[in-house]
């Protein structure tokens, strides 16, 4: 994405709209983006509409994890339409990456196993989110549906995987769009911070690099230091979590 014209005004703290899909941890993406300085602003998927796009005032939109199929999801797989009609970033987790995908004609279907707070070795090709992040890295799943990666556009390409094929990213050729399967926001899932961070830096959204890997290798630490297993539900959420 080209940088901000000379003399324009450049946001100080990116503003993103999170579309909520009625997930139990959206607030664990919020978190984590308003540790990086972002600001957001949180709509349920049946309470924004796209007409509502460009009066929000927002930089960047994330569509959030949450149960069903992306067809069933709110204003979610129009909403990353309106974002590409507009060249507005877009991230997609989990619901919000399989919407990406049927936005633009692809297929989305039942994966070979479910998968409910269980972590995978995730493998990428290296750019966009995943710039300096270990290949595979750990992340943790929690879907029951899968993008086919045979029915993807010549406009998406996959950018990450597991062992098996089972896609894990995706992101747009032409805009500033991508997807990922697993949940970046999960204690369990490695340099989550720093991947919410290339998003916005891809972007071109002021973000803190740094701070990210701080965040990122800070939470790495905690749970080294703590012998006690995780529950499925305890994968999801964050250590630093308020309320």
């Amino acid at each position: 994405m080209p940088a901000p014209p000379e003399g324009s005004e450049v946001r100080a703290r990116p503003r993103v709209l999170v579309v909520d899909n009625y997930d139990s941890f959206v607030y664990n993406l919020v978190q984590y983006l308003a540790q990086l300085g972002a600001v957001c602003v949180v709509r349920r998927n049946d309470a924004v509409g796209v007409e509502e796009l460009d009066g929000l005032g927002v930089d960047a939109v994330l569509v959030s994890p949450g149960p069903g199929v992306p067809e069933r999801a709110g204003v979610s797989v129009a909403m990353v339409a309106a974002c590409g009609e507009r060249r507005l970033p877009v991230l997609g987790v989990c619901l919000g990456h399989q919407a990406i995908a049927v936005a633009y004609g692809g297929l989305v279907e039942r994966a070979p196993e479910l998968l409910h707070g269980k972590t995978s070795a995730i493998e990428h090709d290296g750019a966009g989110l995943f710039v300096d992040l270990p290949s595979p890295f750990t992340a943790t799943r929690y879907h029951s549906l899968a993008v086919v990666e045979s029915s993807l556009p010549p406009d998406l390409e996959v950018t990450a995987r597991t062992s098996s094929g089972v896609v894990m990213g995706i992101r747009h050729r032409g805009l500033p769009m991508w997807g990922v399967q697993f949940h970046p926001e999960s204690v369990l899932t490695d340099g989550g911070h720093v991947m919410l961070a290339r998003w916005l830096a891809a972007a071109a959204l002021p973000v803190d690099l740094a701070a990210a890997r701080r965040l990122s290798a800070g939470l790495a630490e905690r749970l080294a230091a703590d012998a006690r297993p995780f529950s499925g539900a305890r994968a999801r959420g964050t250590s630093t979590a308020t309320g």
